[in-house]
């Protein structure tokens, strides 16, 4: 049977493999160390852990291997967003909504409630949305969601495909000597720390085609408003073709060098400067020509 959503959170799913176990509560305990006893516990008497049938698992259940278990994400203290999304746009079929920067698009790290998926099922009551693509929870920008389960495949098919025109905005620094429009390809791999993309020797696997909205006037480090459009979709691809070209993106905190450790306080006064400003396709259900654009915009001042 479907197990249900709570406060906007779908359950996640753990397999139980064969193993010495005496009860569920000693499985969860080792699996999940990072889970104290007393917590796992607790969300056992609150029923916040659930076997194949949706029933209620007791801390003192036998361990059954071969079977599942359905447990409810949930962080204490989890901490507030100064921030809410608004929804662009919402029919029957797809709801797009403006991500703020910060939000990750769903439950992620210290975030469960506070994350885009969550926040809109809480607010549109409908349990069957999930994100048709993702943006990093730094970045700001549109976002699409399917409504309907019939529908995924069809709209998942466009980002596969790359039948998706995908527009940002960037701000970053100016440099007179480059000629624009301009195309970067590139081989992206993973890097280090684990979180980071680099570039690497070999046949590319990534593009990106970049180009001058407007720049300040004379200052000191002018900086300038881009315009990036990415063929690929690989992770950091924006950010890290911009720094490659020795124009790292204002309120970077991992490139070209990282700033700020998982567990540190956030900075909401210094947003990365990355806006995913226009979505474009031709709609896989109605066959209509379909555009959709961000209302939040970065911050350039013009000398």
């Amino acid at each position: 049977m479907p197990i249900p959503t709570r406060n906007g959170v779908g359950p996640s799913c753990v397999s139980l493999p064969a193993g010495p176990w005496p009860t569920v509560l000693d499985f969860l305990v080792e699996r999940m160390p990072y889970i104290t006893r007393r917590e796992w516990t607790e969300r056992l008497q609150v029923q916040s852990v659930l076997n194949e049938q949706g029933e209620p698992v007791t801390a003192a259940q036998t361990y059954t291997p071969h079977t599942r278990l359905f447990y409810y994400r949930h962080i204490a203290n989890e901490p507030q967003l100064p921030f809410e999304a608004s929804i662009v746009f919402e029919d029957e079929r797809l709801l797009v909504a403006d991500k703020p920067h910060f939000m990750p698009v769903t439950p992620a790290g210290r975030y469960v409630q506070q994350s885009l998926l969550v926040q809109l099922k809480n607010r549109t009551g409908c349990d069957d949305l999930v994100p048709l693509h993702r943006i990093d929870r730094e970045t700001a920008g549109l976002v699409l969601f399917g409504k309907r389960t019939e529908d995924r495949d069809a709209y998942h098919a466009l980002f596969r495909k790359q039948q998706i025109h995908k527009t940002y905005h960037a701000v970053a620094p100016y440099r007179a000597e480059l000629s624009w429009p301009r195309v970067h390809t590139s081989r992206l791999v993973n890097g280090e720390p684990f979180f980071r993309m680099q570039e690497a020797p070999g046949p590319a696997n990534s593009e990106t085609r970049i180009s001058l909205l407007c720049h300040e006037g004379e200052s000191a480090n002018p900086c300038a408003l881009y315009q990036l459009e990415p063929v690929s979709g690989k992770r950091h691809q924006l950010r890290v073709h911009m720094m490659a070209l020795g124009l790292p993106l204002v309120g970077d905190l991992f490139y070209p060098q990282v700033l700020r450790g998982p567990d540190e306080p956030e900075n909401f006064s210094q947003p990365l400067q990355l806006l995913a400003k226009r979505i474009h396709f031709i709609d896989p259900v109605t066959g209509q020509d379909t555009t959709f654009e961000s209302q939040l915009h970065l911050r350039l001042r013009l000398g």
